[in-house]
């Protein structure tokens, strides 16, 4: 039988799968990220040159002010390039435990800002076929604008985790407070399905 170049996927060991589904979902995210990068670059531009317009400034001050506008997107590419790892941060204590792994509170060393580090084993993972929902969750938290979903910072991984650096908000879930406090949700001025939405 001729080989066709092609190996199915039922042939292939769980780590080869691994590999093939992190470097699919790294790739994706990298041009997703570039182009989404590119387009708030571009807004941030228009953004100057309609505030300089409504200002009323001269030529010579807007040549100044794009200069300084261009350093500071300078700088924001050299930091967003900046990689973080494992080392950039202090463990203080874990704070919860799941089905692929653990919430820690850590900090950051270099500035000393707290947050919640989710990490994610990637074995347990894969072999529950739960990566499309990771990523999904990842996707959420970054993309999200919205007063009642946590704020997502960094996410870096290894050889064995995925972590996501989330701000830290004391007090537990959504679900441990509608299970002791059933009526405090009837006030907010939400939606339930806005609410459900994210849970």
């Amino acid at each position: 039988m001729a080989m066709t170049g092609s190996t199915p996927c039922s042939s292939m060991s769980n780590h080869t799968k691994e590999r093939v589904t992190m470097t699919k979902v790294t790739l994706e995210n990298f041009y997703s990220n570039l182009i989404a990068q590119h387009e708030e670059r571009e807004m941030r531009q228009k953004k100057l040159e309609k505030v300089m317009e409504e200002e009323g400034l001269k030529d010579e001050e807007k040549r100044l002010r794009r200069s300084a506008h261009a350093r500071k997107e300078t700088e924001f590419l050299r930091l967003k390039r900046t990689r973080l790892g494992l080392e950039d941060f202090e463990s203080l204590k874990v704070i919860g435990r799941g089905a692929f792994g653990e919430v820690r509170l850590v900090q950051k060393k270099d500035t000393g800002h707290v947050y919640a580090m989710k990490i994610l084993r990637k074995a347990d993972m894969l072999e529950k076929e739960q990566v499309g929902h990771i990523r999904a969750e990842r996707d959420i938290l970054v993309e999200a604008d919205s007063l009642w979903v946590v704020k997502m910072f960094y996410s870096f991984q290894d050889k064995l985790n995925l972590y996501l650096i989330m701000e830290f908000l004391p007090g537990g879930n959504y679900l441990t407070m509608k299970g002791h406090f059933p009526f405090f949700f009837c006030g907010l001025s939400i939606s339930y399905q806005q609410l459900t939405f994210y849970f």
